[in-house]
């Protein structure tokens, strides 16, 4: 009997699985972390039952003995997991690094008190491995996601022209991905394949084990669950929506989910689809469509820059992150921001989406829901918890950087500059939100958050002018401003 075992996890579905090997025992685990460790929308508990159950049918294809342990099960704990296999007199546990740190905490303590080794693959789900960018790191003492990633593009050769410079003369473009989406313009059609055996399977489970949770079950799904339909989807993208993702990158419209936006991470993140994959599809895209070089160059940025930024710093930073709480904001988050009721417009529309989807882009997520809930003054462990049971594309190395460091400043700047914060005005600029009495409340919290953190905001010049901004402001407009913030801000306390 072999003594050895492959774990994998819902977010570890990899075709080339670093930790497979032919004739040692598979265990495919809806682990309680990913099920039931907060109350996850429903959508997100559908897209990883339908994708585990199809690459258990894939793995048993290959001729791998698959055991499948659900969200109910005992042995959904991991370290329940091992004491059981302890007692098979299993002694070698193989799984692909799982870039989460709740869960290689308890596995390798729950390995080490049964007597068990644990062996540890690089995961495909990723370009670098921590230990690779050591050299890049080893000398900083805080994490700019522009430097590494014109450190990646180098070393890997990624849009540089003869002489190693960046192809047209820029390593970012960022500055023409700021066009707001025409009123007259359609938005690209989404092609949203039927829903499969899995997928229906998955939605009869979800409603009968999480009918309590967060969003819901029925309208489209914005992910697939095969790799198959997942390279069908990346190829959608590249095909009809590729062109023009540059110039509209950063806009928002109130009844659009996608616009130009890939919708790749909820395939991604889970292992569907690899980095590399990504990488080497679209520039083979952009050089067949002769796609504009501000989206290519904007696209890939996300993919080698920001994530793979994100995931280091969390993989460094992580437990360092999430245990700071510069601002020392401890309000809690009221229900109306689980209901889309808050009464402020851009934030409802935007948790409506979310309920019905599961998903928005990073704009909507930075500037409108990271934004506001920091003027709100939210305690960054509620926000985090918020980012996880709300998002299909949400995992600890996602949110762990995203929130304490890049929406909520709880970090105090050890990845970003200054706080991710802006009054209404941007928001009318990037979007089509209709004018309305919001706008005061978010200006009011805006010049309130400015006001009372006065003494940071002046230590740095850019930011210290908007100090001197609202101090030249008439005293009747700044008590307005303040007389709003603090009327919202009692609301949320009452709720």
């Amino acid at each position: 009997m072999d003594t050895a075992v492959t774990l994998i996890f819902p977010h570890q579905l990899f075709k080339d699985h670093p930790a497979l090997k032919q004739g040692r025992e598979v265990y495919l685990v809806e682990e309680w972390l990913f099920f039931r460790q907060y109350n996850f929308h429903k959508k997100k508990l559908v897209l990883h039952r339908a994708s585990m159950k199809f690459y258990a049918a894939w793995l048993q294809q290959q001729g791998y003995a698959v055991n499948y342990i659900e969200s109910q099960d005992k042995e959904n704990d991991c370290r329940e997991l091992i004491a059981t296999l302890a007692k098979r007199k299993i002694t070698e546990v193989h799984i692909a690094a799982p870039a989460d740190d709740w869960l290689i905490k308890r596995l390798t303590k729950a390995c080490n008190d049964n007597g068990l080794s644990l062996n540890l693959y690089d995961t495909p789900n990723f370009l670098n491995t921590p230990k690779s960018v050591d050299p890049f790191f080893e000398k900083r003492k805080t994490y700019f996601q522009t430097d590494f990633y014109k450190w990646q593009r180098k070393g890997r050769g990624i849009l540089l022209d003869g002489a190693g410079d960046p192809v047209g003369g820029h390593w970012s473009f960022d500055a023409d991905n700021r066009k707001k989406f025409p009123k007259k313009e359609k938005a690209p059609a989404l092609k949203l394949p039927p829903e499969n055996e899995y997928v229906k399977e998955a939605v009869g489970y979800v409603e009968k084990h999480f009918a309590n949770n967060y969003g819901s079950i029925g309208g489209p799904n914005l992910f697939v669950v095969t790799f198959d339909d997942a390279e069908r989807w990346l190829h959608d993208f590249l095909t009809n929506r590729f062109e023009k993702f540059g110039i509209y990158e950063d806009a928002i419209v109130a009844e659009e989910h996608v616009l130009h936006h890939s919708v790749l991470t909820p395939m991604f993140n889970i292992g569907l689809l690899t980095p590399l994959q990504i990488i080497e599809a679209a520039l083979a895209a952009a050089r067949k469509h002769n796609t504009p070089l501000n989206s290519v160059e904007g696209f890939l940025r996300q993919i080698m820059g920001w994530r793979e930024f994100i995931h280091i710093v969390y993989e460094r930073e992580g437990v360092r992150q999430r245990t700071t709480n510069y601002w020392r904001f401890k309000r809690k988050i009221p229900k109306s921001f689980w209901t889309g009721e808050t009464g402020i417009v851009p934030i409802d529309i935007t948790i409506k989406k979310l309920l019905k989807v599961g998903y928005c882009h990073h704009i909507e997520r930075l500037m409108v829901l990271g934004s506001f809930m920091q003027l709100c003054e939210f305690d960054p462990d509620e926000v985090y918890r918020w980012f996880m049971e709300m998002f299909i594309d949400a995992y600890d190395w996602v949110m762990v950087p995203n929130v304490y460091g890049m929406t909520q400043f709880a970090d105090g700047g050890l990845m970003t500059t200054k706080p991710y914060i802006s009054g209404s005005n941007y928001l009318m600029k990037m979007s089509d939100y209709p004018k309305g009495d919001w706008q005061a409340t978010w200006d009011g919290l805006f010049w309130r958050f400015m006001h009372v953190h006065r003494g940071f905001f002046l230590t740095n010049p850019r930011l210290g002018m908007l100090i001197n901004t609202y101090d030249k402001m008439e005293p009747k407009k700044q008590r307005q401003h303040l007389n709003n913030a603090e009327r919202f801000l009692d609301e949320l306390d009452e709720n």
